[in-house]
């Protein structure tokens, strides 16, 4: 075990190393993956997806103060890292036209509803899997490579930063719904083996793509978002939920080791903010919340636990952890990028005056998609 710690600690020190001059040198170029807990509005492109937060009272403290495919009354945890980098924080890339010059500047392929596995997240009607959204950025690197040659994309994928969260649905909205298949089907070892196997052939076609510099934000305590804790009789955090999100974050972690391992010139970095969560929720005075067991919207978790345009809002959002019965305040995330963005970049200082996300992510349509 110490081999193996002393291995994950070493390749964070060589992660950090080399995205610290790499943000110092020149703007970092991004491209970020995952669910709705990053998405900033590619589902408002996706006209049946039901997995959508394209009305008030999200972005109700986003600049503007306008919904834009956010999960969140305000900022991602993205968003906000985005701002301590100093850069822009990447448009959804259903967004942008086929040939956008943007593409090179870094591109959200987040999809709410989204999952390891294609099953995950089928009710929603519409969302783009992290295969889709693989295959989303393999058009793009086509797309750069005719715009500056196949040599240069090549080195331009390998020094770009690359976020993936991912996995949560495929627990809350696959493998915890009885009623669909896989949660019948598998037992939790064998899901879980599914997903890593998976996950593996994933992060494998993107090193294949060019990327080299890949940080996975594991998983936080599942058990205890509002949606989980009202099957409590008590309304407690699910221990067996969160013990079955703490293996799933284990075996993630030795996965990224054994591909640093295995393949060269991979910096796989996982970023584990599971305690940090759960110190949040279990310890919301100490940031400055006070409540942490249900969402400031108030919510009906019978019908998908989203914040709807008749729901009634608490008198201070920035005193509960929760926004929804799934997602985090923008107050809760800024403590959280906080936290994320000192583990990325420890020796990093954060700029006095970085750009803020454009209020207007969610443009019409490009027919091009």
């Amino acid at each position: 075990m110490a081999t193996v710690q002393l291995i994950a600690l070493a390749a964070a020190l060589i992660f950090a190393s080399a995205t610290t001059s790499l943000v110092s040198a020149a703007p970092v170029v991004t491209y970020v993956f995952g669910d709705s807990l990053t998405e900033v509005g590619n589902n408002n492109y996706l006209q049946y997806s039901l997995a959508r937060s394209d009305y008030p009272w999200y972005g109700i403290d986003f600049s503007g103060g306008q919904a834009t495919g956010r999960f969140t009354n305000g900022r991602t945890i993205g968003d906000i890292i985005s701002e301590k980098l100093g850069i822009q924080s990447p448009p959804p890339y259903l967004s942008l036209s086929k040939n956008d010059d943007a593409l090179l500047k870094g591109v959200n392929y987040a999809s709410g509803g989204a999952g390891i596995l294609n099953d995950t997240g089928l009710y929603f009607i519409q969302r783009l899997s992290f295969d889709d959204q693989i295959n989303c950025f393999k058009k793009t690197k086509e797309v750069i490579k005719r715009k500056i040659g196949e040599a240069a994309a090549n080195k331009h994928c390998n020094e770009a930063l690359y976020f993936i969260g991912i996995g949560s649905n495929d627990y809350v909205n696959n493998f915890l719904q009885p009623f669909l298949v896989d949660a019948q089907q598998y037992t939790p070892d064998e899901f879980l083996e599914l997903l890593i196997s998976t996950l593996d052939q994933q992060l494998l076609r993107l090193y294949q793509l060019g990327a080299r510099k890949i940080v996975f934000h594991g998983l936080g305590p599942l058990g205890c978002i509002p949606s989980q804790r009202r099957k409590s009789k008590k309304g407690i955090c699910l221990k067996r939920v969160n013990e079955w999100t703490l293996e799933f974050n284990s075996r993630v972690q030795k996965l990224l080791t054994t591909l640093n391992q295995r393949l060269p010139n991979a910096n796989f970095l996982f970023a584990d903010t599971y305690g940090d969560v759960l110190d949040l929720i279990n310890n919301p005075t100490a940031y400055g919340f006070k409540v942490s067991n249900t969402s400031c919207c108030n919510v009906d978790t019978s019908i998908g636990g989203l914040c709807l345009p008749n729901s009634k809002l608490c008198k201070n959002r920035k005193e509960y952890v929760f926004w929804d019965a799934f997602h985090p305040s923008d107050a809760a995330n800024q403590v959280l990028a906080e936290k994320f963005f000192s583990f990325l970049f420890p020796n990093l200082p954060s700029p006095s005056a970085a750009p803020k996300p454009s209020p207007s992510a969610a443009p019409k349509p490009s027919p091009s998609h």
